[in-house]
C-alpha cells in the first residue's frame, strides 16, 4: 500500500499520507529554518571566537546562500526524476553532515564547509511540495504546503529567540548541533512514515555544468572581496586576475545555460520585459537588504568609542526578532498588496521606505530602538516589494514557464542578499581602525549610505522600466 507502484488514483489519495507524515515534514521545516538563521544574531560572537574579519564573517552566512542559490533550480527536477522522498532524505543527510561539521568546527574553513553542505536545505521545500502534492488532493495539499512554509519561516523566529541563549549558556557549537539533532531525528521519521513516490520519466537532463560554473563564479567573487580587504589588500595584478576569473566563469555559465537542453536557469526568459525588469530590480534591492542584514548585528555587537552597544548574542537576537517577524509577514502581504494596488505601486512604496530608512540610519544610530525599527521597516518593505514582483512575474509568463521564471527570481534574490552582505563586510574591513581592528563609526555610516543609495537606484530601475514592471 505504501510502495511506489500504486495506481495514480492511490497516489493522490489522502489515505496515502496522514498527520504523522505532514507533522514530520513540518517539524523538519521548522528545524531547517532554525539552522538556517542561527548565524545572523551570533555572527559577532563567531567572529570573535574564530578571530576572523568582517568580510570573512560575511562568508559564514553567504556560504549557505550560495549553495541554496544553485540547488533551488535543480531540486524539483531531482525529485521528479528520482522520487521526492528519496532525494529529500539524501539532501537531509548532507544537511545533517554540514550541521555536525559546523558544530565541531575548530576554525573558519571547516565552519564554511559545514555551511556549504547545509545550504542544500533550500531544496527541502520544493521536495516537500512534491511529496504533498503527489499524496494529497489539491485542496488538502494547499493546506499542508502552507503549514510547511509557515513552519520553515517560523524557524527564523526560533533562532532569534534561542540561538543566543544556547551559544552563551553552552557554546556556539551547540547552536548548530541542537537543530541538527532534530533534523536527523525527523528525517528518520520521514523515511519511516512517508510513502514512496514514483519517479517521473523525463528526457531533460540535470544541468550540472551550469550548477558548478555558477557556484564557482559566486565563490570566487566573494573570496575575492575577502582577500582584497584584508591585511592591506592584494596587489593590483592579483585583483585583476580575480576579476578575469570571475568574468570567465560568468561567461562560461551564460554560454552553457544558452546551449543546455534543460538549463538550471533559462536565460531566454530575460528577453521578456516583465521578467528582465523584475530580475534587475530584485538584484538591486536585495543588495541593499543584504547589507542591512549584515550591518545591524555588527553595530549591535560592537563596543566602540561613542558608538555601538556591546550587545550579546541573546540581546542581538531579541533586537532583530521584530524585524524577522515583519519579514515573515511581508511574504504574505506582498502578494495581497500587489493584487489590490498593482505590483508597481507596491514596489515603489517598499523601495522608498527602504532607501529613506537607510539614509536616516546613517545619521541616527545612537539607540537600540533605532536599529530595531530600521530592521522592521527594511525587512517588511523589501519583502513586500520582491514578493509582489514574484507574484506578478508568475502571472506574466505562460503557465509552463512559471516555475522557471520564479526560480530565476529566487536565485537572483539569494545572490543579491549574499553580495550585499559580502560588500558590507568589505566596507567594514576597509574602514577598520589599524590599532584596535574594530570598524570605525564612519564605516557603518558608509555602509548604511551605500545601502540607501542601492535602494534608491532600484527606484531608477522602476522608472526606466515602467511598462515592463506593470504585469
Amino acid at each position: 500500500m505504501a510502495n511506489g507502484t500504486s495506481t495514480p488514483e492511490a497516489v493522490v489519495s489522502s489515505a496515502r499520507i496522514g498527520r504523522p507524515s505532514i507533522g514530520a515534514l513540518g517539524i523538519l521545516a521548522l528545524a531547517l529554518g532554525t539552522l538556517q538563521s542561527v548565524v545572523e544574531p551570533a555572527l559577532p560572537l563567531l567572529q570573535r571566537e574564530l578571530g576572523v574579519s568582517n568580510a570573512e564573517g560575511a562568508l559564514v552566512g553567504n556560504a549557505l546562500l550560495i549553495t541554496g542559490a544553485v540547488i533551488t533550480p535543480v531540486a524539483g527536477k531531482l525529485g521528479d526524476r528520482y522520487g521526492g522522498k528519496r532525494v529529500l532524505v539524501l539532501l537531509m543527510a548532507v544537511v545533517s553532515a554540514g550541521g555536525l561539521l559546523a558544530a565541531v568546527a575548530p576554525n573558519l574553513p571547516v565552519l564554511l564547509l559545514g555551511q556549504v553542505l547545509q545550504g542544500v536545505m533550500v531544496g527541502a521545500l520544493p521536495l516537500s511540495f512534491i511529496l504533498v502534492r503527489k499524496h494529497l488532493p489539491a485542496r488538502e495539499s494547499q493546506v499542508a504546503i502552507g503549514l510547511v512554509v509557515a513552519l520553515f519561516t517560523g524557524g527564523a523566529v526560533v533562532a532569534m529567540l534561542f540561538a543566543g541563549r544556547i551559544a552563551e549558556g553552552m557554546s556556539w557549537h551547540w547552536m548548530f548541533a541542537t537543530p541538527t539533532i532534530v533534523i536527523i531525528a525527523t528525517t528518520l521519521v520521514v523515511a519511516r512514515v512517508m510513502p514512496h513516490d514514483p519517479p517521473i520519466e523525463s528526457d531533460n537532463r540535470i544541468d550540472w555544468p551550469g550548477v558548478f560554473l555558477l557556484s564557482g563564479m559566486l565563490l570566487t567573487f566573494m573570496l575575492g572581496l575577502v582577500t582584497v580587504t584584508r591585511d592591506g589588500g592584494l596587489p593590483l595584478l592579483a585583483v585583476g586576475a580575480l576579476a578575469v576569473g570571475v568574468a570567465a566563469l560568468a561567461t562560461g555559465w551564460v554560454v552553457v545555460e544558452r546551449r543546455a537542453a534543460s538549463p538550471m536557469v533559462d536565460l531566454r526568459l530575460l528577453t521578456r520585459p516583465a521578467v528582465r525588469n523584475a530580475f534587475v530590480f530584485t538584484f538591486v534591492i536585495t543588495i541593499s537588504s543584504g547589507m542591512v542584514v549584515f550591518l545591524l548585528p555588527q553595530l549591535f555587537g560592537i563596543s566602540g568609542d561613542g558608538y555601538g552597544f556591546g550587545a550579546g548574542t541573546t540581546d542581538i537576537g531579541l533586537f532583530l526578532l521584530p524585524g524577522t517577524i515583519a519579514g515573515s509577514v511581508s511574504d504574505s502581504v506582498g502578494g495581497i498588496a500587489a493584487r489590490r494596488f498593482g505590483p508597481r505601486a507596491v514596489v515603489i512604496v517598499g523601495t522608498v521606505v527602504t532607501a529613506a530608512t537607510m539614509i536616516a540610519l546613517a545619521a541616527l544610530h545612537t539607540a537600540e530602538w533605532q536599529l530595531a525599527l530600521a530592521k522592521v521597516l527594511t525587512a517588511f518593505a523589501a519583502g513586500i516589494g520582491t514578493t509582489a514582483l514574484l507574484a506578478s512575474t508568475a502571472t506574466a509568463v505562460e503557465a509552463r514557464d512559471t516555475g522557471i521564471a520564479t526560480s530565476l527570481l529566487v536565485v537572483t534574490r539569494v545572490i543579491g542578499v549574499a553580495l550585499g552582505a559580502q560588500g558590507a563586510g568589505a566596507i567594514l574591513d576597509a574602514g577598520a581602525d589599524p590599532k584596535t581592528g574594530l570598524p570605525a563609526e564612519s564605516a557603518f555610516v558608509t555602509g548604511f549610505a551605500v545601502a540607501g543609495l542601492a535602494a534608491a537606484l532600484s527606484l531608477l530601475v522602476v522608472r526606466i522600466t515602467k511598462k515592463g514592471i506593470q504585469a
